[in-house]
This record gives C-alpha cells, structure tokens and sequence, in this order.
C-alpha cells in the first residue's frame, strides 16, 4: 500500500492528528490495520470495530491488539454484539468518526454527543447521513470519501468489480462463460461488475431504475431490461444498488431452477431473505459452506453468503493496491477535519479536489508514471473567457 505508506511517513514527522481520538466502525482486515498504523503515526488514538461480522480477520484484530490498537470485533459475532461493540466506540467519546455504514456517526448524533466530525466511506452510509441533514439533526461535517474520485475509481469499479467476481467463484466454483449474468445497478460498481462478467465470456443483462444509466448500459452493448422480465433468463443475479428488497417474491417465483442469488452492495436487505424464507416454507439446506440452497418446490436457488455482500464474505475484499487508495482518502480525511472542522459547514462535504489529486499524483508516483503539467501560458487560456477567439 505505498500510498497510505508516504502518507503515514509525512504524519510520523508532522504529527498532525496530536491527540486526536478517532473511532472506526471499519471492515477488520489487514488494510484496515494499515489505516490505524498510519493514523497511530500521525499522533492518534484510534479504536476499531468491525462494520461486518463476517469480514473480521480474526488474526489482523489480534496483532491490532498487540500493537496497542483496542478491536472489538470477532468473525461472526451476532447482531446483539455488534450493537455492544459499536456503542463501546461511543462511549469512549471520540472526536472524528471513520464508518462504512454510518452506523456509528448515527448513534453519536442519537446521544447528542459532540464530535469534530466523521468521514463515510459507503454509498448506503453517505445517503443515510444526507437524509439525516435533510432533517437539519446533521451536527458536524461529513467528508464522504466515497465519492471522491479516486474512491469512486479504484473501489468502485476496479475493486468490487474484480472482487465481486472472485467472491462469487471462491463460493461456488460456477464458469461465467456461457451464463447469462443479472446485473441489478449500473452506477460505478455496476460498470466494473458488468465489465468483467463479459471479459469472462457471460452475457450481462442490467436492470435500472434510473433512465441515464440504463441509457449508458445500453450504449456501453449490455442488454437492458425490466427486472421481471429478466428474472426469466437469469443463472447468475447480483444486486449492486444499496437499496433494498431489489430481488422479491415476483422475480423469485420467475427464476430459473438452479440460480444463484448473490448481492455486492452494502446490507443484506438487497435480496428480499423473508420473501425467499416463506417460498422455502423452511426447505433450506447448505449444500457448500457459503451456498445456501433454498427448495422452492419445482425450482431451487441458491443464496451465497447469507445476503451479504459477497466480495468480503466469501472472498478476501479489494486487493490491496485498491483499499491503499480508499484509506489514503480516510487518513486525509481525517487530517482535513482536524485541520479545518471548525471552518467547515455541518453537512455532507465532498472530499477537497486537492487530496483526490494528491492521492492520485502518489498513486502515479508509486507506479513510476509521470504525466505533464500545464504550461503558463494553458493555464492562463482555460481560466480566461476568451477561448479561441483570434483574429
């Protein structure tokens, strides 16, 4: 990760988080264990727990530990300890938020407690907290790193879009090739997912709500259609939307015998698991140790990872070179509400055009690319608004 490595070696001499306590509500893998090492270098305190009992690297969370970092997190805790873990993070009255979720931020702002702001790493978070300030109860800025440019980039399309993918086969060991794939979502993930199904020889169908997007699946040769109908021709489904109940009754009752149902969003509400538990009436066994097989009576579908999102729970996450660039967002984020929360409006903020282009120089710099820069002359025509006119 030598993105968030040059930055952890700038705080270690800088030392700009001096005291500051920051509380991460974060997926516990050994990434995650780099962002507490950069921030701990910066001069914080830093405590973690896991924002998915089914993503905790137990042996991460241990050496944490051993380096004086306090987790709470064990891989599949109940929803009983999670809620415990995450109100432990609250009471210890941090003063930056980090989530993937927004689990956390939300529960400080239900105690009314004060804190110097957070950072979202999640679509599903992010629209959580906008609501929130729609409401006028949001009390403190939020950076939302995932739509940085470099998050939406890196995490987004080259890293669930790859990882979904490997989650999938890690679970079931199925070929693409020659499936046809049901694609619920074309937003940035959706792009990534779709691309490297039909690089691996399946045919994509997308399902869209949103008509520029389903205009852009069409154009970029993806068959586009209603859900219903594409509930017919499916093997392969995966729902990448961050809403929820995308995947029903009516397309279950559609589906093919042998479909696998897989979601790559956030929770597990994606797929309807009530609507898919009644059509069982409790025929329900596990035939591999992530694929649950659901007997419909004259069909049966199977459900990977219990609903939840998939490139965590049955694989191993974004490569590493992605998450390097997702938690240099963090670290930065962390810095920027440090520095400047007090001058910082109380809503939802995008992340400052200067980190997203630092982070993307490091990035260029670790790969030994160098690009050109704008001569005086350039960058006096494109601020000026007399482009082009020469007599």
């Amino acid at each position: 990760m030598p993105v968030l490595r040059s930055i952890r070696e700038r705080f270690r001499a800088e030392q700009p988080l001096d005291g500051v306590k920051v509380a991460a509500c974060l997926h516990v893998t050994a990434e995650t264990a780099n962002l507490m090492q950069a921030l701990t270098a910066g001069g914080a305190e830093v405590a973690l727990c896991s924002a998915n009992p089914l993503t905790t690297q137990d042996e991460v969370a241990a050496a944490l530990v051993d380096l004086g970092v306090p987790v709470l997190a064990r891989r599949g805790e109940d929803v009983e300890s999670y809620a415990r873990h995450v109100h432990a993070l609250a009471d210890w009255q941090p003063d930056i938020t980090l989530d993937d979720g927004a689990d956390l931020l939300i529960l400080v702002h239900e105690r009314g407690q004060a804190v110097k702001g957070g950072a979202e790493e999640t679509t599903t978070g992010t629209l959580r907290l906008r609501r929130l300030e729609a409401e006028g109860r949001l009390a403190c800025p939020v950076v939302a790193v995932n739509e940085s440019r470099t998050e939406r980039t890196f995490n987004d399309r080259y890293g669930t879009g790859q990882s979904a993918l490997d989650g999938i086969l890690r679970a079931t060991n199925i070929l693409l090739a020659g499936r046809t794939l049901v694609l619920f979502g074309y937003g940035a993930t959706g792009k990534g997912i779709a691309q490297r199904a039909r690089g691996a020889g399946a045919t994509v169908i997308v399902c869209e709500v949103d008509p520029l997007r389903a205009l852009e699946a069409r154009m970029d040769a993806f068959e586009v259609m209603p859900a219903l109908d594409a509930a017919e021709r499916g093997d392969l489904f995966v729902t990448v939307t961050g809403s929820r109940s995308v995947l029903r009754r009516e397309h279950l009752e559609r589906m093919r015998d042998g479909a696998v149902l897989a979601n790559a969003g956030h929770f597990d509400v994606e797929i309807d698991l009530d609507d898919l538990r009644e059509l069982a009436g409790g025929r329900v066994r596990q035939v591999l140790p992530l694929v649950e097989e659901y007997d419909l009576g004259d069909r049966r579908v199977h459900l990977l990872a219990s609903g939840r999102v998939v490139n965590l729970a049955a694989g191993e996450g974004h490569p590493a070179a992605v998450m390097d660039m997702s938690f240099a967002n963090l670290a930065l984020a962390v810095e920027h509400l440090t520095v400047d929360g007090e001058q910082l409006e109380k809503r939802v903020l995008p992340v400052p055009k200067e980190i997203d282009e630092e982070i993307a120089r490091l990035k260029l710099e670790s790969l030994g690319v160098g690009i050109d820069s704008l001569t005086p002359e350039q960058q006096e025509y494109l601020s000026s608004w007399a482009i082009g006119l020469r007599s």
